[in-house]
This record gives structure tokens, C-alpha cells and sequence, in this order.
């Protein structure tokens, strides 16, 4: 019986010789650019087999999210960056210095504090980023050309490149953690209708007929010609109306990103309803009126509720 250690050391040597000379002509291809693709699609794929409480299908998802680690890792030793040690004692470094409760003398007795300690933790160690930094700025540039340093800003680290919703998440909550927040989520449903009714205001200057969607029911239209200025303005007002919600789901100890993809599920499993009735009937949503879309849709509705 193969050991954890052993069974991982066999995948890294498996992904060892894929990208060695005459491994796989793919594998040996992939940049680190080329597999970014893959790590986000590989990490929906876990969280939807979480979704649909699918356990026998995570563990192979979670083995396709290891292999996008593995594959980095394997390129970083190619190149001379670093390898996959290095990121195993990163992580068993971090995960024993963020649990001094477990590993140490700090007291923690619930989850509360240990996030508390948690974020004090990462804090010092932004700080002490931040510090190395500036030690290695000073040797290369000498005395003279060294610099007043910078405030350490409490959105440090947050990355701009992860989905909106999440990013729009961590940002607020990084922010409360200083205090920046509603007292209560009253204000943030105050706040909520004060961005709707921003965008009404804007939506005044809205060229006639109005906003009208794209697509069937608008004979002849295409996209309406809607001044850069007005556009812009709207964008920026239906982000603050998202970002709101975002903040109601942080309020309530939910995540944006999980509730908004099991919505889309939720009407995708509708509308695909709908489409399988019309289709017993020979026709499709194309064809059908709207009132007998609305009345298909509350069906669907209904059928979903539990009897």
C-alpha cells in the first residue's frame, strides 16, 4: 500500500516526464500564460461538483486542480524560479504560522477569534513584504535615491484579476475590518435604493423609446445609439447597485459568486423546462407568445416546489 507522500511524489514525476524531452508534445508546449485557462475552468468544475454534492466526481476534479499546481510548479523548476518543494513549505510555513492557537501559545477558543488573529497575521506579513522591499529598493539604488516609503494600504494583495463579484467582496470586507462599514444592514438597503433611484435619474436622459432589450418584440431595432457620456454613467450605476449586493451577501455570511451560480442554474433548469413542454407541444420559445412564456415559466416555478 502506497504511502500519501508516495502517491503524490509518483504525480510529480508523472508530470515530470510528460514535459520532458519526448513527453507529450502538448504538455511540453504550455506556457504559464497558455494553462491560466485551464486553472479557472478546473476550479469551477470543483466548485460545481460541490454545488451538486457530487463526491464522487470531486475527487477527480480536485485531482485536475492539483495537476494545474503541479503543472506550474514543474515549468517554475524548468526555468530556475522554483519548484514544487518550495511551494509545499510555503504552505506548511503559512498554515503554522496562521495557526499560532494550534502551533503556539496564542488562545483562541472560537472561530471568530482565530479570523481575528488570521487577518492580524496577514497584516504583519503585508507590512513585512512591504519592508523587504523597500531594503532591496535601497540596495539597488543606493542612499540617494531611496524613496519616503509608502503607507502599506489595507486593500494590499487583493487581486484584480479574480472574478468581479469575489473581488468586490474581499475589497468590502477587507475594508470593514477598519471599521468602513454599515452599522446595520438597514443602511445597506437605505443604500440600495438610493443607487436604483440614482439610475432612474440617468435613465431620464435615456434616448426615446427608452431601454428596450435586444433581440424578439423590438421589429427592426438593433442596439440603440446611447451617448458615450449617458453609457458610461449607467455603467458606473449599475456597478454600484452590484457592489451593494454584494455587500447585503457579505452582511449575511453568504458568497456572491455561489448564490449568483446557483441562480443561473436555477433558471437555466427552468427555461430548459420550458423549452422540453413547448417542444411537446411542436413548437419552440421562439414561437411562443409572451403571455404563454410567463405562464410556462410560473410552472416551471411550481414544479419545483416541494409538495
Amino acid at each position: 500500500m502506497s504511502t500519501t507522500g508516495e502517491r503524490f511524489e509518483r504525480a510529480v514525476a508523472i508530470m515530470e516526464r510528460l514535459r520532458a524531452p519526448g513527453g507529450c508534445p502538448w504538455d511540453r508546449e504550455q506556457t504559464f500564460d497558455s494553462i491560466k485557462p485551464y486553472t479557472l475552468e478546473e476550479t469551477y468544475e470543483v466548485l460545481e461538483a460541490i454545488d451538486n454534492r457530487d463526491w464522487a466526481e470531486l475527487p477527480g476534479e480536485l485531482g485536475d486542480l492539483l495537476l494545474q499546481v503541479l503543472f506550474y510548479s514543474e515549468m517554475a523548476k524548468e526555468q530556475g524560479s522554483f519548484s514544487i518543494d518550495d511551494v509545499l513549505d510555503r504552505l506548511s510555513g503559512k498554515l503554522v504560522d496562521r495557526h499560532p492557537h494550534v502551533f503556539g501559545d496564542t488562545k483562541a477558543d472560537t472561530s471568530a477569534e482565530v479570523k481575528r488573529n488570521w487577518e492580524a497575521l496577514k497584516t504583519e506579513e503585508r507590512k513585512k513584504r512591504l519592508k523587504e522591499t523597500e531594503i532591496a529598493d535601497a540596495a539597488e539604488g543606493g542612499p540617494a535615491e531611496k524613496k519616503a516609503a509608502p503607507t502599506p494600504s489595507i486593500l494590499a494583495g487583493i487581486s484584480s484579476s479574480m472574478p468581479s463579484l469575489l473581488e468586490a467582496h474581499k475589497l468590502s470586507s477587507r475594508a470593514a475590518q477598519v471599521g468602513f462599514d454599515w452599522p446595520e444592514i438597514g443602511g445597506l438597503f437605505d443604500k440600495l435604493g438610493e443607487e436604483t433611484e440614482e439610475l432612474r435619474q440617468h435613465l431620464r436622459e435615456f434616448p426615446a423609446p427608452g431601454p428596450r432589450p435586444e433581440g424578439r418584440g423590438v421589429a427592426g431595432s438593433g442596439r440603440q445609439t446611447v451617448p458615450e457620456d449617458l453609457r458610461a454613467r449607467l455603467e458606473g450605476e449599475v456597478g454600484d447597485l452590484f457592489f451593494v449586493l454584494v455587500n447585503i451577501a457579505r452582511y449575511l455570511a453568504l458568497d456572491p459568486e455561489s448564490a449568483l451560480r446557483k441562480t443561473n442554474r436555477k433558471f437555466r433548469r427552468r427555461f430548459q423546462w420550458m423549452e422540453q413542454r413547448l417542444h411537446e407541444t411542436g413548437t419552440t420559445p421562439e414561437k411562443a407568445s409572451t403571455d404563454e412564456l410567463e405562464h410556462l415559466w410560473q410552472q416551471a416555478k411550481q414544479q419545483e416546489k416541494p409538495a
